[in-house]
This record gives structure tokens, C-alpha cells and sequence, in this order.
């Protein structure tokens, strides 16, 4: 009989990983392009066609779709006969694959994972280790199942236990509009109903290995009540309009899919996740016979598309910007800019808070006052690449710092992705700043415009360490500007009340 070989295995988990970080599956492609052309909104039409351009650059580049290379999960079908040459066991093989692929000296993937995640918080280096759902099944074969998550939608995440008469539909398109843009849409929900809780949500994130293909349902007509549910939950969180990026428009989700399994009487456990813009998924079987490798798709898959940010952008000088500057700013008003910016995410703003009560004064090289940041963990570069892909992370998660980094450091204003939080937009009025948005999706993209880049403060914090970026040309939107008035709460408004009004028609189905 033929037996599964240790190096095999390891290799394939490898090639798997690096082949999902830089080609989106196809029809992934081609829902994001079919949504782009029937597209009403322009800054949501704008914000797809970054997508899709940056997804071209990855393919041709290899290099990673999204600057969060995500936490591995995998879902592992072991046949019951499988024959092994091995001396690891299949967890820690499945971790060596994870190890190898985000430490590929030709296309190096950011490490995210922290071990002692309620303490030190301290990054294991190599996004080790994944996280492993095994099932035992009939057979000789060892099926593979294996997913990138980004911890933007992951974080997203949704569950409920609900009551039996409740409806699940209301629930979902109640919930959406509260998970707000920073899990990047266009994407899609994984949903998981019955079971208990956690089956629920493994339910929700199984699902979300399945293809697009929300058109043929609709095209053949649903066969069962679960298709029933997955075009009425489509129909309808697109009706909410919501749009790419939490801009506004006709399309936030490209599909939905659900999975179910048998639970209590008295139960209805229903889980949602959503999956981003860098959709990451592979699959493949080992038999015996060696490696299962992937295979490249053509770039003719790509749609031949453009994007640029038009006549009307405003060019901004990040090294002379002034306050009233600033103050001129419209929302939703395109900038392209050019100059010197520093990053931060969470941990580098959280040990800034602790230096400002106890009295440290700031590293030497990173002042803020006058200054813009950029919340963003960039991937390390490669080659001759000055930085690695490097789009924004989550904005909501620094609300809480955003008072004390606009009052006690100065900062004028801020870029990162999606909205911002009451807190934040509170913090924003009263010091007359200004919040600025790149698109989630597009990282390589966006690296493109950094023409210098260096570590000024906490190199022990690996990604989150800050830098100093300095950019030409970096496209970005205004989010909210120095009176408070939020992109993210009038785009939506506006499209959700001209698909409910009929002035705009659902154009997503043929």
C-alpha cells in the first residue's frame, strides 16, 4: 500500500500557502469583476478596481495580496487505511508546511501570530501554529482543506444563540451593518447554523472554502431550504448598501454560504464569518503518490482593467500640510500623498500610552506633532522592494487611542481602513483632524507608493514596530473630515435609501 511520505505533506502545506497569498481564486475574479462593471457608486466602483488591479499585480509579482498573510486554518479529512512515513506527527507537520511557506525567502509572509495571547502577546516569528480541524473518515486519502484568515474580518466574527422561532434572516441583516467595513467587502459570509456554538462557527468557517457560485443557484433555482436562505440573506445584505469598502453601493457581498448540522430542541446556534477582499483558500488530497501541487492559473483569468485617481485628486505635501490645509478637505474627495508619515498599530500605540503616563519621552526620530499616521503592520520586503505589501489595518481598534494621540502628541491626522468608531470621530471634531482611507485589498498596490521606508521606534514589536515611510503618490480617500462628517455613515445611508426608494435596482444577477 502506498504510503503518505512526511517531505510530501510539508511541501504541499508550503506550496499551498504561498500559492493563496499572491492568485485569488477565479471565481473570486470574476464575481469582484462582474460586480465592478454593473457598479452605480463611484467610490465603490473605484475601491474594486484597486482590488482587482492589485490582484493582477500579485499574480504577475508574487507577492502577498493583502499585507496580513492571515492565521492559518485547516481542515484535514484523515482516511482511516492512511499508510505513513513519517517521525513528526501530522499536527506538527502540518505546522512545518506553515513555517516553511511564511519564511520563503523568495516571497516572505508577514508573521501575525502571538503565543500567550491574554499576557505577552509575543509574536512566534513563523505564524506558527495553525489552527488543525481533524476528521477521520473512510478510505487511504488524507484531504486537505486549508484557509489564510485576515484578522480584519476574522475579527468580525458573529454568533448567536437563538431561540427556535427566531428568524435567521432578520438576525443576519440586523447583524451586518453592525460589523461595519473593516472585515474589506466585497467578500463573502460563511454561515453555520445548528450544532452547538462551536460547531457553529467551525460550521461558518467550513463553508467558506466552497467557490463562488451564487449565479447558478440563482440561474437553476434552490433545491432546498438552505440555498432558499443563502439567496434570500444575498438579496437582501446587499440591499442594505452597504458597497465595497463600506462606501456605499450595490454589491457587499458576492455570495453566501451556508453549512448546517443537526442540533437541540431548544437550540439554534447561528454563527457568521466573513470572508475579505483577499479571499485565500486551497485544496488538495495526498494518496501515496507524492506532492500535491498547485497549479498557476493564466493571467487571461485577470480582466484587462485600470485604475488611476482621475483629475480631480488633490496632491498633498505630508512634510508642509497645515491644519487649515487640512480643514479644506471634502468627504470623500480623492488625495494622492506625497512625503513623510509614520506607522502605529495597536501594540506601538498602546506602549506610546505608557511612555505618556509615565512621563518617557518620545523615541528619538518619531515626533507626531503636524504629522500623519498610517495604521499598518507592512510585510518585510524582498529582492530590491523598499517594503513589502503594506495596506491598512482595521481603524476602529485605535478609537481609543485617537484623544491622546490628537491632544498630547499633536498628530494632525490619520489613514488606515474602513470607519471610524464614536469615539474616534468625537476625538476627530473636537481637534479639527481629519481621517483618511486606503483600500483593504490592495496592499501591493499601495507598497508601490512608498519610496523610502525605515524602523524609528520599537523594532521588538516586529510589525507593529514604527516606521518611517516616506510615499509618493499614495492614493487615498477622505473619510472624515475636520467637521466629523463620516464617508462610512452617509454612503451607506444614501445607497440603502436608493435601493429601497427603486431609484437604483440589486444588479448583481444577470
Amino acid at each position: 500500500m502506498s504510503k503518505i511520505r512526511q517531505d510530501d505533506l510539508i511541501e504541499s502545506v508550503c506550496d499551498s500557502l504561498q500559492f493563496m497569498s499572491y492568485f485569488h481564486p477565479k471565481d473570486y475574479i470574476d464575481a469582484v469583476h462582474q460586480a465592478w462593471q454593473r457598479e452605480e457608486s463611484q467610490a465603490a466602483k473605484d475601491a474594486m478596481a484597486q482590488i482587482l488591479v492589485n490582484s493582477r499585480m500579485c499574480a504577475q509579482g508574487k507577492r502577498p495580496l493583502c499585507q496580513d498573510t492571515g492565521i492559518v486554518t485547516v481542515f484535514v479529512k484523515v482516511g482511516m487505511d492512511a499508510q505513513w512515513d513519517a517521525k513528526l506527527s501530522l499536527t506538527d507537520m502540518i505546522n512545518e508546511g506553515v513555517r516553511r511557506a511564511y519564511n520563503h525567502p523568495d516571497n516572505k509572509l508577514r508573521a501575525s501570530i502571538l503565543a500567550d495571547p491574554a499576557g505577552a502577546r509575543k509574536n512566534t516569528g513563523d505564524n506558527t501554529p495553525a489552527v488543525i480541524h481533524y476528521e477521520v473518515v473512510t478510505g487511504n486519502k488524507v484531504e486537505f482543506e486549508i484557509a489564510a484568515k485576515g484578522g480584519g474580518s476574522e475579527n468580525k466574527s458573529k454568533l448567536a444563540m437563538l431561540n427556535p422561532s427566531d428568524n435567521i434572516v432578520d438576525w443576519v441583516v440586523k447583524t451586518v451593518p453592525t460589523m461595519g467595513a473593516g472585515w474589506c467587502p466585497p467578500g463573502m459570509l460563511g454561515i453555520g447554523i445548528g450544532g452547538t456554538a462551536e460547531k457553529a462557527a467551525v460550521l461558518a468557517k467550513q463553508s467558506l472554502m466552497a467557490p463562488v457560485d451564487i449565479q447558478q443557484l440563482k440561474d437553476r433555482g434552490p433545491a432546498s431550504r438552505i440555498e432558499e436562505l443563502r439567496l434570500e440573506i444575498f438579496e437582501k445584505v446587499n440591499a442594505l448598501g452597504i458597497g465595497a469598502q463600506g462606501l456605499g453601493g450595490l454589491t457587499t457581498v458576492v455570495d453566501v454560504k451556508i453549512l448546517d448540522h443537526p442540533t437541540h430542541a431548544a437550540s439554534k446556534p447561528v454563527a457568521m464569518i466573513p470572508n475579505c477582499a483577499a479571499t485565500r483558500h486551497a485544496h488538495f488530497t495526498l494518496d501515496g503518490s507524492g506532492p500535491a501541487l498547485q497549479t498557476p492559473p493564466s493571467l487571461d483569468d485577470w480582466p484587462a482593467i485600470s485604475w488611476d485617481a482621475g483629475d480631480g485628486a488633490r496632491r498633498v505635501n505630508l512634510d508642509t500640510v497645515t491644519p487649515a490645509d487640512a480643514a479644506t478637505w471634502k468627504p470623500g474627495e480623492t488625495l494622492l500623498l506625497s512625503g513623510t508619515m509614520l506607522t502605529g498599530r495597536d501594540a506601538a500605540h498602546k506602549r506610546l500610552q505608557s511612555m505618556l503616563e509615565s512621563g518617557e519621552a518620545l523615541p528619538e526620530g518619531v515626533d507626531f506633532n503636524g504629522k500623519f499616521i498610517y495604521y499598518v503592520g507592512p510585510v518585510d520586503a524582498v529582492r530590491d522592494e523598499v517594503v513589502g505589501p503594506a495596506g491598512p489595518t482595521t481603524s476602529t481598534r485605535m478609537d481609543k487611542f485617537t484623544e491622546m494621540m490628537l491632544a498630547d502628541y499633536g498628530l494632525l491626522g490619520m489613514i488606515g481602513k474602513a470607519e471610524r468608531g464614536e469615539a474616534g470621530i468625537d476625538a476627530i471634531r473636537k481637534h479639527k483632524a481629519v481621517y483618511l482611507m486606503a483600500v483593504g485589498g490592495a496592499a501591493y498596490l499601495v507598497s508601490k507608493a512608498i519610496k523610502q521606508s525605515r524602523v524609528v521606534a520599537f523594532g521588538d514589536l516586529g510589525m507593529e514596530a514604527i516606521h518611517e515611510f516616506v510615499v509618493e503618490d499614495m492614493p487615498v480617500t477622505v473619510a472624515v473630515d475636520a467637521t466629523g462628517e463620516s464617508v462610512h455613515q452617509t454612503g451607506p445611508a444614501l445607497w440603502k435609501g436608493k435601493l429601497a426608494s427603486g431609484e437604483v435596482k440589486p444588479v448583481y444577477f444577470r
